[in-house]
């Protein structure tokens, strides 16, 4: 079993003892999450980057909820959504900053230009991505690393 796995599994205990609902139920969505995840397709466990993976998805997706909700003048559904958000993400790796991101994409594109032998452009922005993408492992939100990357390119 995962190391992200059986961290959570650990803290889902804590939090059933402490009777926290709001970490109990969300540790339980997410615990599920990754259930769906291992047994889809081919059953098979998961490394802890695709865990990694979906974690930030289920983020992401608690996120665009709240964010809907606020605009559907649903404040406490959208503080439900964030306090989850926060909850999950515990479990993903820090955030890197704006400078770090940019010092990312500077890298990559220099990886690119290096396997090119010529200056990248737009054209090659699914090249440096994924190059990109490898580098950051979860610590980057793939928005701003886009928006970065593409600030390079053109």
């Amino acid at each position: 079993m995962s190391e992200v796995k059986t961290a959570i599994r650990a803290d889902l205990k804590e939090a059933m003892k402490a009777k926290d609902t709001l970490v109990t139920g969300t540790l339980r969505m997410l615990l599920s999450a990754i259930q769906t995840e291992e047994t889809s397709g081919t059953a098979h466990a998961l490394t802890d980057d695709e865990f990694l993976k979906v974690v930030a998805r289920e983020v992401k997706k608690r996120g665009e909820a709240a964010e809907l909700f606020e605009t559907n003048g649903r404040p406490e559904l959208a503080h439900q959504e964030r306090a989850e958000a926060d909850v999950m993400s515990r479990y993903l790796p820090t955030q890197l900053g704006d400078d770090e991101v940019a010092a990312l994409a500077d890298e990559a594109v220099a990886q690119v230009r290096a396997e090119l032998g010529a200056e990248p452009t737009v054209r090659n922005m699914g090249q440096v991505m994924k190059v990109a993408t490898a580098k950051a492992a979860g610590a980057a939100d793939g928005k701003r690393l886009s928006a970065a990357v593409k600030a390079r390119l053109g």
